[in-house]
């Protein structure tokens, strides 16, 4: 059972984009505070370290002020606290983003790390969908199973209603791959999420709707 207690959304794209999302369940106590137009800043803590550093990747990167506080029971392992996360913050994202009116929609970036390369791609569609191809040459990376990477992303973007598309092109460090993958996460969101000054007031769709 859980319950996930949501703050209203906002109104338009020109109010303050930032939320709050609650959930608990009887695997994790999680909270998730954003803000679209922050500055980078972030308070982590969900117990794996390593996710902790990558989350901190999407905030710095996508100057968006993050706030995540996660308890689970990781006496099991990560999996449901990765998950779990994935989900808030795809709640609250969603929530940020309101209807889209005057957002760019689309985002992309790469990002290199020494050896390691990425690509992330992004569609504020409205539409959940994920292509995640990450061929990490670790199973661990410090306490954090690397598995558990599509498992936060997957979670991510159900509760966005995003398209996401995420291809690591070269890599020999696991810890470089990932890096570069939340990085070029971060950037995207970042771009996707830009107000658009040619299309105030405009929804990026033929249909009217995202």
């Amino acid at each position: 059972m859980s319950n996930a207690l949501i703050a209203p959304p906002t109104a338009a794209s020109s109010a303050p984009r930032r939320t709050e999302v609650q959930r608990r369940t009887a695997e994790t106590d999680i909270t998730v505070r954003l803000d679209l137009d922050g500055t980078g800043a972030s308070r982590l803590s969900t117990g794996i370290g390593f996710f902790d550093h990558m989350l901190d990747q999407i905030a710095r990167h996508g100057l968006i002020d993050l706030d995540i506080q996660a308890t689970g029971d990781l006496h099991i392992d990560g999996h449901h606290t990765v998950e779990d996360v994935g989900i808030t913050l795809g709640q609250a994202f969603a929530r940020a983003v309101g209807d889209k009116r005057g957002l760019r929609r689309y985002g992309h970036a790469y990002v290199p790390l020494d050896e390691a390369l990425s690509r992330v791609v992004i569609d504020l569609s409205g539409r959940p969908g994920l292509e995640l191809h990450l061929p990490f040459t670790s199973g661990m990376i410090g306490t954090l199973d690397t598995q558990l990477v599509h498992e936060f992303f997957q979670g991510f973007v159900n509760h966005a209603g995003v398209t996401l598309h995420i291809d690591n092109l070269r890599g020999s460090n696991a810890h470089h791959q990932c890096e570069t993958a939340f990085k070029a996460f971060g950037r995207a969101l970042r771009m996707a999420t830009e107000i658009d000054p040619r299309a105030a007031g405009v929804i990026a769709s033929t249909k009217g709707s995202l």
